[in-house]
């Protein structure tokens, strides 16, 4: 990720950013509570509770050290960014309609960093995104997976 661009919409800006301040303001200060509260059971050769907090911090301070980096390089989408309406570019919403079993799924484009399919964000680097970045309402896509390949229709195309 070393200089590596990293798209990000302002509400994902903000939520990589109150990650971080969680955890160098909070979950800092909680583990290394357990860190000490270990130690004062003495020996650390066979502390489970010592180990276990460890590797917490190391996990901690390796996903700071990430989202340092992260927000170091990111370009923050802009919603506005004069492109043409109704061409799917980072940031907007879509709608495809999948041809075999009619099944409709809206869908935000987004930067890898951000993707998250819980919250219905597709990465444009994702087979599905790199599919319909630049495309318009009524156009089909094929889509190659390793089942076959799938097809969707472009239905709608939001900001």
């Amino acid at each position: 990720m070393n200089g590596k661009e990293v798209l990000l919409t302002p509400e994902g800006l903000k939520k990589l950013e109150g990650e971080l301040e969680l955890l160098k303001t909070v979950k800092r200060r909680e583990v290394a509570q357990r860190i000490k509260e270990a130690l004062e059971f003495g020996d650390i050769t066979e502390n489970s509770e010592y180990d276990d907090a460890k590797n917490e911090q190391a996990f901690i301070e390796g996903r700071i050290i990430t989202l340092e980096k992260m927000l170091r390089n990111a370009k923050i989408i802009v919603q506005d960014d004069g492109q043409e309406d109704g061409v799917i570019t980072l940031g907007r919403k879509v709608v495809l309609r999948d041809l075999q079993t009619s099944e409709e799924y809206e869908y935000q484009i987004v930067g890898s960093a951000e993707a998250d399919p819980i919250e219905a964000k597709i990465s444009n680097e994702s087979p599905v995104g790199k599919a319909i970045m630049g495309k318009r309402p009524g156009d089909v896509v094929q889509v190659e997976v390793l089942d076959g390949v799938l097809q969707y229709e472009i239905v709608k195309v939001s900001r």
